[in-house]
């Protein structure tokens, strides 16, 4: 693992044991450094942070960036307010994208969202999609990390582990999503939203996640 995630790992070293295990599980199961190194300067927001471990990572990589993080989330909130009280360049709230988006309507220079989309139904998809929209200023960039839908046996790992964690274990919310859609479908739901997708990129070498990231940039 890198210097930076280490740095990132540490500060979560005085939470309770099963919030630091999901944050390492976390650490090690995402790529989340892939996404990061991404991800411009300016004001970025990190969309369903949970506890925080793509925030810090981002504003510990670039000290003059600053992270804005929300979840749905109070308790993981809760818990990265509390590892990250001593960066000054990150900002963590309990909120949706559609109230951020009424707040700092066409202000961010960066968006990302990690593990996030295929936990709502389909119906919400455009919709969240437009508030993300209606963040960024215009030629603003939207990192969006999703896991494919390939059929493959990495497919079907993936969404037996979200069952776990999201049924069996109550660690993630879910609100009836936990589907999993070809990389063809990403791109036009993000061109439909008003994204240029820049480029799409296969993340899942090393991972048994079939792990997916479209890179686009509003419109």
């Amino acid at each position: 693992m890198s210097g930076l995630m280490d740095q990132a790992l540490k500060l979560y070293a005085h939470l309770p044991a099963s919030e630091r295990f999901h944050v390492h599980a976390r650490a090690s199961s995402a790529p989340l450094l892939a996404v990061a190194s991404r991800m411009p300067s300016g004001t970025v927001a990190d969309i369903g942070c949970g506890h925080g471990l793509l925030s810090a990572v981002m504003a510990l990589a670039v000290p003059e960036r600053r992270v804005l993080g929300v979840d749905l989330d109070e308790r993981k909130v809760h818990w990265a307010r509390q590892a990250l009280s001593g960066l000054p360049n990150v900002t963590l709230d309990v909120g949706s994208v559609e109230e951020l988006a009424k707040t700092q309507p066409h202000t961010l220079d960066a968006v990302v969202v990690c593990d996030v989309l295929y936990l709502l139904p389909e119906a919400k998809w455009p919709g969240f999609l437009e508030s993300v929209r209606g963040l960024l200023k215009p030629g603003g960039r939207f990192l969006l990390k999703e896991v494919e839908g390939d059929r493959s046996w990495k497919h079907a790992k993936a969404l037996a582990q979200e069952w776990v964690m999201v049924s069996l274990l109550g660690r993630t919310k879910a609100s009836g999503g936990m589907v999993l859609k070809p990389r063809v479908d990403g791109v036009r739901l993000l061109r439909d939203a008003g994204f240029e997708v820049r480029e799409v990129v296969g993340l899942g070498e090393g991972y048994t996640t079939p792990h997916l990231l479209y890179d686009a940039e509003a419109r």
